[in-house]
């Protein structure tokens, strides 16, 4: 698990791939948490893979704080589990 972005307003943490325990690769993914609407959803799969590829090419845009967040907020209406502190 590692954070990738924290702001005022998003944090994103990556989940590494890992070996399940009967042998098989389990790919990772992505938490993406809306701190406002105190949502969040992870991405896993096809949408992790595409949501790496488009992070990669805004990076490269040395983007601001508000323009990685208005990128984030594309995915608020998919956000369907609340944000639990454990």
């Amino acid at each position: 698990m590692n954070m990738i972005y924290n702001s005022p307003n998003y944090c994103v943490v990556e989940f590494a791939s890992f070996a399940a325990g009967d042998g098989r690769e389990q790919n990772g993914g992505f938490e993406i948490m809306d701190k406002t609407s105190k949502r969040e959803i992870f991405l896993g799969g096809a949408l992790a893979d595409s949501f790496r590829k488009e992070v990669a090419t805004l990076i490269d845009t040395e983007p601001s704080i508000e323009e990685i967040d208005e990128y984030l907020s594309r995915f608020v209406s998919m956000m369907q589990q609340p944000l639990v502190l454990h």
